[in-house]
């Protein structure tokens, strides 16, 4: 995993040492820098980013009016020579608060903590991934992570999770078109498997949450390459 970095930074002398350390970290890709906040406002709204190295002090609009000014601002670890900003830092939700100048134990640090924020977020939008279906007459709302299969069923498909059986009336063709094609797969012409819920396949069978559904012998390689990914 590597989080998309920026650096916001007036001084070069800075930008420099902070890119050595961006550089150096295994979990990090430097995307650009910027010497003032209108050049990273444009910059971050034009490229997926992560994670900003914001530094506080820079003319005309600073780090902190920067942060006021981004809709949906991504991570931020702000760099600062000024202790008095630490507790304005909070204000604004900020991952990390480093001192110049950086020590490479510190940054590793404040990096580790953006990694364990990053990975808590995006469980959570796993976890909240959602569809609406129709059954018995009434919308249910299914949470994608609950499924583990979905079986046809003639006119209808199940939806199997651990808490009850789903039905459905859809295709599967119509249906599969609804699902993260990340994390299902259609191993089957009947079936369509949660490729996080396969536990053991053979060229026949799937086990998927302690049960066997079959497998297309066309499809095996492609629920290989599927599970290598997930």
């Amino acid at each position: 995993m590597k989080l998309r970095s920026i650096i916001v930074d007036d001084s070069s002398m800075q930008r420099i040492a902070v890119a050595k350390l961006v550089n150096n970290h295994p979990n990090l890709t430097l995307v650009a820098e910027y010497s003032n906040a209108i050049e990273a406002k444009n910059g971050i709204k034009n490229n997926n980013i992560d994670l900003i190295f914001l530094d506080v002090e820079m003319p005309i609009i600073n780090g902190f009016d920067l942060l006021e000014s981004l809709e949906n601002p991504p991570q931020v670890i702000l760099i600062t020579g000024n202790p008095n900003y630490a507790l304005k830092a909070f204000d604004y939700d900020v991952t990390d608060y480093l001192y110049k100048p950086v020590t490479v134990d510190r940054f590793h640090a404040s990096v580790k903590r953006a990694l364990t924020k990053y990975e808590h977020m995006q469980t959570e939008q796993e976890e909240d991934e959602y569809i609406f279906v129709k059954s018995n007459l009434k919308k249910r709302k299914v949470v994608l992570n609950d499924i583990n299969w979905i079986e046809a069923l003639g006119d209808y498909i199940k939806l199997v999770t651990p808490e009850a059986n789903i039905v459905v009336l859809s295709t599967m063709k119509s249906f599969e078109q609804q699902l993260p094609e990340d994390k299902f797969l259609r191993i089957h012409k009947s079936y369509i498997v949660n490729l996080e819920k396969v536990e053991k396949f053979n060229s026949k069978n799937v086990e998927v949450a302690g049960k066997q559904v079959p497998l297309s012998r066309h499809k095996k390689t492609e629920l290989t390459e599927a599970l290598y990914n997930v």
